[in-house]
């Protein structure tokens, strides 16, 4: 049964317009109503039937059905009576008021659905005597009530007045009634059915419209509606001014919380919600991890959070994200790591020709995890210049013992927070890259390389390499603590390998967590064998030559590593390969055919001519100058130190570009030239007539270091001695005051760089011996090695 709300609740939807009898004087034409013996009655609700009111019910029960069908065939009249308790299905006798309204069926309308809608207007009140029938519907006899008169005193037109007053209030302070009812109760003359009217739109209990029902007074019911007004009035100015107040306040957020309200039953009509959806496949997920209890909690503390939060509100994607990393991280899943040793060499043979030192590194550790099942993973870290396949080596080695391989770029990283995460309540906060990397590879010990650690900067925001300790420390990382996610997480199962070009530019206390290794660069047989193995059919792929027969033969790509690049790896060399390769392709696309062999003069043809000589240090050079070997990030090089004597008081000027500590070799060599001046065979006077001059070559290039001592010492003697340095010589080590020769670094690339060059002899510290017996004979086979200690066995072999 719908009831009908024509005023005094704004919160229910109107699903009638309440109809009124064109002429209300019908409710006085009811005393010669004739009722049946047996009249059918009508059991209602949730609502009251008032004399002379018409009201659209729908019918749904089988004994209504049969009662209105009855009801139709006969005189159109049916007994309306209110259940006591309107959540009773199927009421009996004793369920109903025994007051109620003798009502005439206006029409009856059969709905689409097959439902009945039946309009009724009330006519006269009545007693319910005695049922008669309970089947197949409720028939009774009942005893009409008389009417009381209305009476035309002022006591009762100030009732009917007042009641008229306080319904026009209500009505102007619910927004949601029509001002057409202001228009209906000031056209309503007659008193009672003023009072039946109001009395049924009431917004009030059912038991209260019973009581106005039954009262036969007219004078009563009128103060007892006046009463029910007067609550109505004070809670419509309640809610008014509630509404008034709150109005300003509803903005963006609360609307869209009532569509998203709607949105929900939406969903619910459509099979469910699909954030319980996925708060239900998130609580299955976690069932399957293995958690610590520190991080059961967390999760349970935050899945009940989520259930009690809206999906609209800021915080519920914070805590959402939280849990989903929870859920995404490995917690104690691991890959098998392979154990075949000779697989393992295999793999990295065929990734990488050479690096032995590293390869054995790595079998070491897998022999180890083989023998004792557990390690703690040790922290590598590969030095060397670029362009020489650090990085890509990680690859294989992950690749070699079967785990998943992640690459971390800390290059140009200045925020600590890119390390250890950001607070969760940071808008756009993340995680570390750490735990990102080991999310994205879903593997609790794969192979992580950081790259170019000694790139990592430093400023307001922290310092990332201070933040690496605990990450690269075997001793701390089983419990890294990142401050997203709020929990100890184990690192000590990933295998860390980090990549520099600079050892020094590393902070020291990193430095001491690496264990490293040295990666020298590549001799001009290595490359050869690099560029044939994988630089040239990498290129003919990749410029559709793959299918097409020709061959490069190792003297045509000999003479593109020697007169085409100077590098210790191979970047360069594989640029001049891909130049090569596209001039192919273009010849093949043109012509459809190709030389089956490259020669050394379509070499020529197509990169021009070389751009690097070695005939500059083949020539006799004038005294004065002498050859060193140095080393750069980018490898080992050539260094021309040339010294000028002139006219002056003695000044030693330094040009070139040089750092403080080449200038303080510089003058330790001339002190130690003048102290030794008559042994040298140079005479004293000559410190205080000339000026001395020392130039390095390339000028734009910063150089710095002391392992230039020894051939500042052999130019600054040439020129003061006449004596020309022995020409194909090359030598580095640093000096001191005393004539002792010191050991310095990088001695492989520089030997390398002098065998590039075309040099045949070195002169190095005795010390050094041990470094180049490091290097393959094969790739120094031609060089001669002067092993020294004090600088005037470094002048007998250097001056001719």
């Amino acid at each position: 049964m719908i009831e009908s709300k024509f005023y005094m609740n704004a919160d229910d939807e109107m699903d009638f317009i309440p109809i009124i009898p064109l002429n209300e004087h019908e409710t006085e034409d009811n005393t010669e109503l004739e009722v049946p013996a047996d009249l059918p009655i009508l059991p209602l609700r949730n609502t009251v039937l008032f004399p002379g009111v018409v009201l659209p019910i729908t019918v749904g029960r089988d004994k209504s059905i049969k009662a209105v069908n009855e009801a139709n065939k006969h005189n159109r009249l049916v007994g309306v009576v209110a259940q006591k308790d309107s959540n009773v299905a199927d009421p009996g006798k004793d369920d109903l008021e025994t007051i109620g309204t003798v009502a005439k069926i206006v029409k009856q309308i059969k709905m689409p659905d097959g439902g009945t809608t039946v309009i009724i207007q009330g006519k006269r009140r009545f007693t319910l005597d005695h049922f008669t029938s309970e089947e197949p519907y409720f028939k009774a006899h009942v005893s009409l009530i008389e009417e009381a008169a209305a009476g035309n005193d002022d006591n009762m037109a100030a009732y009917i007045a007042n009641i008229k007053d306080l319904a026009n209030q209500i009505i102007q302070l619910s927004p949601h009634i029509p001002s057409e009812a202001q228009v209906i109760l000031k056209n309503i003359e007659n008193p009672s059915f003023l009072i039946n009217f109001v009395s049924s739109n009431l917004n009030t209990e059912l038991q209260e419209k019973q009581q106005l029902l039954t009262l036969n007074g007219i004078q009563e019911r009128a103060e007892l509606l006046m009463k029910l007004l007067q609550r109505e009035l004070q809670f419509a100015e309640l809610k008014n001014k509630l509404t008034n107040k709150t109005k300003t306040e509803l903005d963006k957020q609360q609307r869209e919380y009532f569509l998203q309200q709607q949105m929900k039953s939406i969903k619910e009509e459509l099979g469910g919600d699909t954030n319980e959806l996925e708060l239900k496949e998130m609580r299955k997920k976690a069932e399957q991890k293995t958690w610590s209890a520190a991080a059961k909690d967390m999760f349970r503390k935050g899945i009940e959070k989520l259930e009690r939060m809206h999906p609209s509100t800021p915080d519920y994607s914070v805590v959402y994200n939280h849990l989903d990393l929870m859920l995404d991280l490995p917690w104690g899943d691991y890959t098998t790591d392979s154990f075949d040793l000779k697989n393992a060499r295999k793999v990295l043979d065929h990734d990488h020709y050479g690096m032995d030192k590293i390869k054995e590194r790595i079998l070491e550790y897998i022999a180890v995890l083989k023998l004792k099942g557990d390690l703690k993973s040790p922290i590598l870290c590969f030095v060397g210049p670029p362009g020489i396949g650090k990085t890509s080596l990680g690859r294989s080695i992950a690749s070699a013992i079967g785990r998943k391989y992640v690459r971390l770029s800390l290059g140009g990283l200045h925020d600590e927070s890119e390390i250890r995460g950001h607070r969760k309540t940071y808008i756009g906060a993340m995680p570390g890259r750490i735990l990102q990397s080991i999310r994205k590879v879903k593997s609790g010990n794969p192979v992580m390389i950081l790259d170019e650690i000694d790139k990592v900067g430093a400023d307001h925001r922290g310092d990332p390499s201070s933040a690496l300790l605990e990450v690269l420390d075997p001793e701390q990382n089983h419990t890294f603590y990142d401050n997203y996610l709020e929990l100890e997480y184990d690192l000590s199962k990933v295998l860390f390998i980090a990549t520099a070009n600079n050892i020094n530019n590393i902070q020291p206390a990193l430095r001491d967590r690496l264990e490293i290794i040295d990666l020298s660069g590549y001799a001009i047989e290595e490359k050869v064998e690099i560029a044939r193995r994988h630089l040239v059919p990498k290129q003919k792929e990749a410029h559709g030559l793959s299918k097409i027969p020709f061959r490069i033969n190792d003297k045509v790509l000999e003479k593109v590593v020697e007169d085409y690049t100077r590098e210790s790896g191979v970047r360069e060399l594989d640029r001049q390969l891909a130049s090569i390769m596209r001039s192919l392709a273009k010849e093949y696309a043109q012509e459809e055919k190709l030389k089956p062999s490259l020669s050394i003069g379509d070499v020529e043809q197509i990169l021009g001519k070389p751009k690097y000589s070695n005939d500059i240090y083949k020539t006799s050079n004038m005294p004065g100058v002498a050859v060193g070997l140095a080393w750069t990030y980018v490898g080992g090089d050539i260094l021309f130190i040339e010294t000028a004597l002139s006219e002056g008081k003695g000044e030693l000027r330094l040009t070139g570009n040089l750092g403080n500590v080449m200038k303080e070799s510089a003058s330790t060599a001339l002190t130690y030239i003048q102290a030794n001046a008559k042994k040298l065979g140079i005479s004293a006077d000559q410190f205080q007539k000339k000026n001395i001059h020392i130039h390095v070559p390339e000028g734009a290039v910063p150089k710095d270091g002391p392992s230039a001592g020894i051939t500042m010492l052999t130019a600054i003697t040439s020129a003061f001695t006449g004596k020309k340095v022995k020409p194909y010589l090359a030598m580095t080590g640093e000096i001191t005051l005393r004539g002792q020769v010191l050991p310095v670094g990088g001695i492989k690339e520089k030997v390398l760089a002098a065998k590039r060059a075309g040099l045949k002899e070195i002169i190095l510290c005795w010390q050094n011996e041990k470094d180049v017996a490091e290097i393959e004979e094969d790739y120094i086979k031609g060089l001669d090695f002067h092993y020294v200690k004090t600088m005037q066995q470094v002048l007998d072999i250097a001056l001719t």
